[in-house]
């Protein structure tokens, strides 16, 4: 499977020289989209994995946080998009030091990325946006935390407030539950100094989609909605993880609500923060609970969602490079319709997109590293695309496990269920000691509260 060339000229000053910063399968994901387009002439990725190799030039000495060496490496390949994946190094302002060497670079600043740096600071701007959440309040102290709990009635959703690698968020069907989970974090120490301060917010009711817009600071085009399974369980059990899976479309939110969501939800929340001397440049994440009375905003995150990109990207039928470069440059709107672009959605195909994420043993506590990795190859002869994510290369050849998430398996079909049983027939053709996977993405198509 590859992705479909443009079928226009590309605007001028499309990038042709990319980097990507990350090591993840949605980096991967990234790096395959941009890899397969016109004008694109190489792709760089710092640190990476092994596995991208396939479309990627690799920098493993360039750490993703690694400031400096990030600008070295630009400077020296003559970089002219860096593309930041994850949320550490935009919360830390990678995106600041590299405009203010003059390197063009896809990502919000660190002013920016605080709405998903501080889900205090989220719900403050939403409350000024208007958009619409579930009730919730920050805390330092546990007493005054649990007492809240208690009046929601202890049913209820416990957040780490800073960033806490997807697995932060404690829902908690009891005051018992929350309150171990309150204690947990601001006097147990669970998540470090990302909670020292939390949200307790009610727990909503219904199904759970993700919206993610490509934004310039102004203006925003919206990607179609996804679905991602964070519970490590089928049947949406167990403990919180960063994603065991993902799939578009969805049967209960179809491709041309994307605008009414984008208008609801990522459009006020640009403004405010141009309001307030932080425009957003990249891609505004909105996790939503799809509720009795209308879709809530659980959560706005500064950078594609993963596994949800891995799901996103084979349906976008677009290129992508022009499109994230003029999301820096400020000047989309204006790129989207030299691209042919017309309203406030992005061209997607018709067909399902559903990713299945394989994770390490152990995980989402300590995973466990170095078990062999067999039938990447034969996933791919299935017809899945494969991207990389914790895993390393083997000293005698072949690949081990290297990390929580291990890796993500993609495929496409005419339908969600024909999709969902390609992605698992290739995800079934990888074999590693403690291996897991949830049988159930893309197969469940309602999300029980």
């Amino acid at each position: 499977m590859s992705a479909l060339p443009a079928a226009r000229g590309l605007p001028p000053g499309s990038p042709q020289r990319i980097l990507v910063l990350g090591s993840g399968a949605r980096e991967h994901a990234l790096a395959w989209k941009l890899a397969a387009e016109p004008g694109v002439e190489r792709v760089f990725v710092a640190p990476g994995n092994p596995l991208m190799t396939d479309v990627a030039e690799l920098r493993p000495e360039v750490a993703v946080g690694d400031g400096p060496g990030v600008l070295a490496l630009a400077r020296a390949e003559g970089i002219e998009l860096v593309v930041v994946g994850p949320e550490g190094p935009l919360v830390d302002g990678t995106v600041d030091g590299l405009e203010a060497a003059g390197v063009r670079a896809f990502g919000p600043t660190a002013a920016a990325a605080r709405i998903e740096g501080s889900k205090a600071f989220c719900r403050r701007v939403a409350a000024e946006a208007g958009v619409p959440m579930a009730a919730g309040e920050h805390f330092e102290k546990a007493g005054a935390a649990v007492a809240y709990a208690a009046r929601l009635g202890g049913r209820c959703v416990v957040k780490a407030d800073g960033l806490a690698a997807g697995k932060g968020v404690t829902v908690c069907d009891d005051l018992a539950e929350a309150e171990a989970a309150i204690r947990d974090a601001l006097e147990g120490g669970a998540f470090g100094a990302a909670g020292r301060r939390i949200v307790v917010e009610e727990r909503l009711e219904g199904a759970e989609a993700s919206v993610i817009a490509l934004c310039d600071g102004q203006h925003a085009l919206a990607l179609p909605a996804a679905r991602d399974h964070k519970r490590i369980g089928e049947g949406d059990t167990g403990p919180n993880t960063g994603g065991m899976g993902a799939y578009s479309p969805l049967p209960d939110l179809p491709d041309e609500a994307a605008a009414a969501l984008l208008e609801r939800f990522q459009r006020p929340l640009l403004r405010v923060l141009a309001r307030h001397g932080a425009p957003f440049r990249g891609a505004l994440y909105g996790g939503l609970m799809l509720t009795a009375d209308g879709p809530r905003l659980l959560e706005a995150n500064a950078r594609f969602g993963d596994p949800e990109t891995q799901a996103l990207l084979p349906r976008l039928d677009a290129p992508l490079a022009p499109l994230l470069a003029a999301c820096a440059g400020g000047h989309l709107l204006a790129t989207a319709r030299e691209l042919g672009i017309d309203g406030p959605a992005l061209p997607v195909r018709a067909e399902a997109s559903v990713a299945v994420v394989l994770a390490a043993a152990g995980y989402p506590g300590t995973p466990r590293t170095g078990d062999v990795m067999q039938g990447i190859e034969q996933a791919r002869a299935a017809g899945g695309l494969v991207f990389g994510a914790g895993m390393a290369a083997a000293p005698g050849g072949g690949h081990v496990t290297a990390g929580g998430r291990v890796l993500t398996v993609v495929a496409m079909g005419p339908d969600l269920p024909r999709a969902a049983d390609a992605a698992h027939a290739a995800a079934s053709e990888v074999r590693f000691e403690g291996r897991q996977s949830r049988a159930d993405i893309g197969r469940r198509l309602a999300v029980p509260a």
